[in-house]
């Protein structure tokens, strides 16, 4: 296997994809575990007008100035101290992806989104737009006609309703690529490849698994992240050889132990490798009762006397039923979810149980609150 790197190009990637074919399904491709260090997603911005509202432009000074320096550039001089204020237009910002490798004249989907307070966007059309990115450049020229998901409706008397977010629309192909983003990809003798979940054992899974393949010291790990492979300077080989290393199958590491908490929405996810060490616990419901039975004095007739109000609380206190359940050594997850449904502690108190088992050291997990 040592010898394969060393045989003509072509042959070379032919067995390798040989190779791949008789490689046993395994759990998860390369490609989906892991990305190509220097492809990537590069974000464009830029400021543009939306016209032909139908009356839901909006009034801001930017968007008046923008409009009369938009009429300047067609020789429409406005007269002096002339403000125009159209109400079917709405200063916008437009956003798009720009993938890897894109080229010069193909097109890409823009976002448009209102930064006035225009209320909708529905009808409009973008005008030309150059969209940037962070090095200042310009990368894309957008313009087009608005797809808005939303509307909305409003009446005389002011009422109003409305339907998702109708300030905010799409342009499919609403913008043309005018400049290609370099990047490293066919630069050097190596690739590297970075997990997308940072792990010791993944990357070295991966690294064994491609110097099985191509031969030792074609690939090794160089931290959690990244994995530096051997390849080709030909471009057009390169792309060939990555094809075949991002198909083959890898058997990824199982995650760490965690116990994630979203306070807000009350969902708990327990990971599989969660274990608790010994520990007994109780956790009942204090409930508290407040009733008020105002008392009203009356004066006696005649008496001249002021009617009085006077307060009067009872305050009761329940304790429920509160039960104690022994979580003993190496308890899995599955007896953590019934010792817990057991007692029938709603999601708010296994919160609390689990900090508090966090807390004594008996969880042996990483508690994790979102």
């Amino acid at each position: 296997m040592i010898k394969l790197l060393k045989l003509k190009h072509k042959k070379a990637l032919w067995v390798l994809a040989v190779l791949v074919v008789c490689q046993p399904v395994m759990a998860d491709r390369l490609k989906d575990l892991a990305s190509v260090a220097g492809v990537r997603t590069n974000q464009l911005l830029g400021y543009g007008l939306v016209v032909g509202l139908d009356g839901t432009g909006d009034k801001t000074t930017f968007t008046q100035q923008s409009f009369k320096n938009l009429l300047t550039q067609f020789g429409i001089a406005l007269p002096a101290g002339v403000t125009p204020n159209p109400k079917n237009v709405a200063a916008v910002a437009v956003h798009a992806d720009l993938q890897s490798f894109a080229k010069p004249g193909q097109q890409i989907d823009v976002t448009v989104s209102s930064l006035g307070d225009s209320k909708s966007l529905r009808g409009g059309t973008l005008l030309i737009t150059p969209l940037k990115g962070l090095d200042g450049q310009i990368y894309a020229i957008a313009q087009g006609n608005l797809v808005v998901g939303g509307f909305g409706a409003q009446g005389a008397d002011g009422s109003r309703i409305t339907v998702n977010v109708p300030s905010v629309g799409r342009v499919p192909n609403g913008a043309t690529v005018e400049r290609l983003v370099p990047n490293s990809f066919a630069l050097g003798d190596t690739l590297t490849f970075n997990l997308n979940a940072p792990d010791f054992t993944t990357a070295k899974r991966v690294a064994d698994k491609i110097n099985n393949l191509l031969g030792a010291n074609t690939a090794f790990a160089m931290d959690s992240t990244s994995i530096q492979v051997t390849a080709p300077r030909n471009a057009s080989q390169r792309v060939t050889y990555l094809s075949v290393l991002e198909n083959l199958e890898i058997d990824p590491a199982e995650a760490t132990a965690k116990v994630i908490i979203n306070s807000r929405t009350g969902t708990i996810v327990i990971g599989k490798h969660v274990r608790v060490a010994p520990a007994a616990i109780t956790h009942g419901n204090l409930a508290v009762t407040i009733s008020e039975s105002p008392q009203v004095s009356q004066p006696a007739p005649f008496s001249e006397g002021d009617t009085v109000i006077t307060p009067s609380s009872q305050i009761g206190i329940d304790e429920g039923d509160s039960r104690a359940f022994v979580f003993n050594p190496g308890v899995s997850l599955d007896e953590i979810v019934q010792a817990v449904n057991q007692v029938g502690a709603a999601p708010g108190d296994l919160m609390a149980i689990l900090e508090a088992l966090k807390q004594a050291g008996a969880l042996r997990a990483s508690l994790v609150v979102i």
